[in-house]
């Protein structure tokens, strides 16, 4: 009922944030009477924020047009490869009439961005993808709003993300003969089961996994918001986030943890913070400063946009990552499309190199809570395992800003290529303005991409010459940790004690139906 009350009063709301508008830009339009009137600028200041407090704000674009190819502008075009009912894979694909750059272009990895589905929409990760693009063939799951689905197209489980990550690794495997794994945050879990159960039923598994801040150990060096998630019950979170979607939308009577819900939880965790922002806004508009107040206007289009999750796969991620920890129990077992059940074995994964990366400062996922992955992949040798810690690095700083592209992307760009080799399409003439031949729109199934990329993949290339790159970072000396990584019982033996750990995707569910009821 919740949902249909906030929905009521956001349609009541609406005719007013519209007059907002028009009286902001009636009383700064140079043009207008108005805007010689005493005070009229901060008569506009105060109309402008009483707008953005009250719009709605719907998923922003990636907007990502060109980028910088060793000096060299490249166009760039998305589009969607696979669409299903949850999820797009959408392509970030490259064009040039240069034909040195092109060739230089198909060359280049391939790398599958899964971005997390834990509030906010993957254009958060845009910073990411673009840093990305400049040396590799970048997808990314562009998860859909659970309310704009039908319900006909049926419910969305943790098991169902694992295989759609299934998939997709597949789709590019049959394209390209393999591809490069980035998770960031929420999605290190599932992608870490999804190939583990590919490597369990012999399938080709990715050159590659880089995981970042995610949740792989929650039980390790929990944070202020760590402990949220078990000290409520699992039957607490289904009987007060839990809401249906209201008529007016695609997804009517879908059960759903509401964004509107989940953005009340992240303001909760810092409201000083945002009524400072907000109120620093209002003297940048009067000051006439609009490169600050722009740059507010773009960071709060992107917080405020939030979607709604299915709460089928937020109550199971729940329970199975930071209560039960069945990853790290080896307990979890997922169901495939055709029903069969089969236990998560990360240490059947022996193909695959691991890089994961955290923040020295992460307060969603503590320290230690991604390099856990290392201890649970003790097939993989220790010299295809390596871990980074960033100093003085939050959360968002290890994917998005100055660090992101200064300390972390070089190292995980040095460890792709390391560990590349070459692809299908590699040698193909350059005969075409884009970076590859359209490839084809149907996934291919397990055994085809199997047989696929045994047929087509040559053996692994020497990596002796790059292997020094991802050992240190010349350009901010002591400000990043690489080192080689232990597995087996070594590795277990020395990780810290157990405790209790949550992300903030999840611990935002815990605050919110007190504020959003009185909102309501």
């Amino acid at each position: 009922m919740l949902y249909h009350i906030y929905e009521t009063q956001r349609s009541l709301m609406e005719p007013f944030t519209d007059f907002a508008q028009a009286a902001a830009k009636l009383f700064s339009n140079p043009l207008s009477p108005f805007s010689e009137s005493p005070f009229a600028q901060r008569m506009s200041a105060g109309y402008e924020l009483l707008y953005r407090l009250g719009k709605d704000y719907e998923k922003p674009a990636f907007g990502i047009h060109t980028v910088d190819v060793d000096g060299v502008g490249v166009a760039v075009h998305e589009n969607v490869e696979v669409d299903k009912p949850f999820c797009e894979l959408r392509r970030f694909k490259r064009f040039s009439d240069d034909t040195d750059t092109l060739a230089k272009l198909k060359a280049q990895p391939v790398v599958l961005i899964v971005a997390p589905l834990s509030g906010h929409y993957a254009t958060l990760l845009r910073d990411t993808v673009r840093t990305m693009l400049k040396d590799h063939k970048v997808y990314i799951t562009d998860w859909k709003n659970a309310r704009l689905v039908p319900l006909a197209d049926g419910e969305f489980h943790l098991d169902d993300y694992v295989n759609y990550v299934q998939d997709f690794i597949r789709h590019l495997q049959g394209i390209y003969g393999n591809c490069h794994v980035i998770s960031v945050c929420q999605p290190t879990v599932p992608v870490l089961a999804a190939v583990s159960l590919m490597a369990s039923r012999g399938e080709t598994t990715p050159l590659s996994m880089t995981m970042m801040g995610g949740p792989i150990d929650a039980r390790k060096s929990p944070t202020a918001v760590n402990n949220l998630a078990t000290n409520r019950s699992f039957e607490w979170f289904e009987n007060n986030v839990i809401y249906r979607v209201p008529d007016n939308f695609p997804g009517a009577g879908r059960r759903v943890y509401p964004g509107f819900l989940q953005y009340t939880g992240f303001v909760a965790m810092n409201p000083d913070r945002h009524a400072s922002s907000h109120y620093d806004y209002f003297k940048d508009l009067i000051k006439g400063d609009d490169a600050s107040a722009e740059a507010h206007r773009k960071f709060y289009d992107e917080y405020n946009a939030v979607l709604d999750m299915d709460a089928d796969y937020y109550l199971e991620t729940i329970q199975t990552v930071f209560q039960d920890y069945k990853l790290v129990h080896g307990t979890w077992d997922v169901r495939s499309p055709e029903g069969k059940v089969e236990r998560v074995r990360p240490q059947d994964i022996k193909a695959t190199a691991l890089f994961t990366v955290e923040g020295e400062l992460d307060d969603i996922s503590g320290s230690g809570q991604t390099e856990a992955a290392h201890g649970l992949c003790s097939g993989i040798v220790s010299k295809e395992q390596r871990h980074m810690e960033v100093k003085g690095a939050g959360h968002y700083g290890i994917f998005s800003g100055r660090r992101w592209r200064e300390m972390v992307y070089p190292q995980v760009r040095a460890f792709i290529l390391e560990h590349e080799k070459p692809q299908k399409n590699a040698a193909a003439p350059v005969t075409q303005t884009f970076e590859d031949a359209a490839p084809p729109r149907k996934t291919a199934t397990p055994k085809a991409a199997a047989k696929a990329t045994k047929a087509t993949s040559p053996a692994k290339t020497s990596t002796k010459a790059s292997a020094p790159a991802v050992t240190a970072t010349a350009s901010a000396p002591g400000a990043v940790a690489t080192r080689w990584v232990k597995t087996g019982a070594a590795a277990a033996d020395e990780a810290p004690p157990a405790d209790a750990g949550i992300t903030k995707a999840v611990a935002s569910a815990a605050r919110p139906r007190r504020s959003a009821a009185r909102k309501g």
